[in-house]
Parts: C-alpha cells; sequence; structure tokens
C-alpha cells in the first residue's frame, strides 16, 4: 500500500541508528560542530518531510526544520535519553510547527515573500497517488501514518511524542489504512 521502502532506506538503521544518534548528540552537547553537522545530515531532511507533513507549506517547514536543528544545537545537553533521538526532535519539530501555526491564525507572524518557486522535479506516479491520498486524510491520522511509516517509530513511541494513549494511535492507524486503502484501489 504504502511505498515503505522509502521509509526503510531513510530511516536510521534501528537501534544501531539510535546509538549513532545518541553518540553524535553527546558530543554535540560538548560543542562539538563536526559531530553537529553530522546529525543535521542525518536528521534535517527528515525533520523537514515531518514539518510539511504538519504545515502543508514548504517555506513554513523549512522555517521549521532550521528552528528545530538550532534547538538541537543548543538543547543538546537537555536529551535525557528516555526516547530515540530522533523521536526527541520531532517533539521539538511538532511543538515549532504548532506554534507557527498559532502565530500565523493570531496575525502575530508574517510571512516572508516567496524570492524564488522551487523547480518541481518529477515523481514516480505511485508516489504521487500515495502521498495525495495521504493528504486527504484527517490531520490527526496523516500525522501518525508519517511518523510511523515513513519515520519507523513505534506506536508507544509516537503515544509518548503526542501525549496521547497507545490505543488511539493504533485507532488513527486502523482508519487512516482503511482509507488509504480504498483511495488507493
Amino acid at each position: 500500500m504504502l511505498n515503505v521502502s522509502i521509509a526503510a532506506r531513510e530511516r536510521s538503521q534501528g537501534d544501531d541508528g539510535d546509538k549513532v544518534d545518541r553518540a553524535l548528540l553527546t558530543r554535540t552537547a560538548r560543542g562539538d560542530e563536526g559531530a553537529f553537522r553530522l546529525l543535521y545530515d542525518r536528521m534535517a531532511e527528515r525533520v523537514f518531510r515531518y514539518a510539511f507533513t504538519l504545515l502543508h507549506d514548504r517555506h513554513l517547514a523549512e522555517e521549521v526544520a532550521q528552528e528545530t536543528m538550532v534547538i538541537v544545537w543548543k538543547q543538546a545537553a537537555t536529551f535525557q535519553g528516555r526516547s530515540r533521538v530522533s523521536t526527541w526532535v520531532f517533539g521539538i519539530a511538532r511543538f515549532r510547527a504548532l506554534d507557527l501555526l498559532r502565530k500565523e491564525k493570531r496575525g502575530e507572524r508574517i510571512p516572508e515573500p516567496v524570492l524564488v518557486e522551487p523547480d518541481p522535479a518529477p515523481a514516480v506516479h505511485d508516489r504521487i497517488r500515495t502521498m495525495e491520498a495521504i493528504k486527504t486524510l484527517p490531520e490527526e491520522q496523516r500525522e501518525v501514518v508519517f511518523l510511523t511509516f515513513y519515520e519507523g517509530l513505534s506506536y508507544a513511541e509516537i503515544s509518548g511524542m503526542l501525549g496521547i494513549p497507545e490505543g488511539t494511535v493504533k485507532s488513527r492507524m486502523y482508519y487512516a489504512r482503511r482509507s488509504l486503502s480504498e483511495a488507493l484501489a
């Protein structure tokens, strides 16, 4: 149904990837810029995609990704190790994205003008269909699908990150899969 080969390729190799991320974050906390650059390379694109899933705007997602990575640099020492590094980083991104949405709704944020539109690259037909189908899902289901399939987080990790019961995560995934099956049939 979903193109999970992309997710499998892009994930941080499960536990081994988290070990690498933890080591890089520890070095980052000590001010190691090289380690931060490596961590940035591992996480920034994933954070952007997650932010884009929440915001539906490329420029806002880029802004959130940059702000998130700056926070990771500044607050690396606050990571307590109770979750995977990626879960911690996505939690920061989620907070930044929701904060940005709140400011936009209240008119507190003035958007920067778009100077150059990105050149859209051709994509594979199935991927486009899948992404279009995902866009039709309610926000709560779309977020769970992204975190599960594209970031490989477990239901328990998503539950902790979103502050909702694991059963709610499972329910959202059930209804999302059902809707996607119908849309992609």
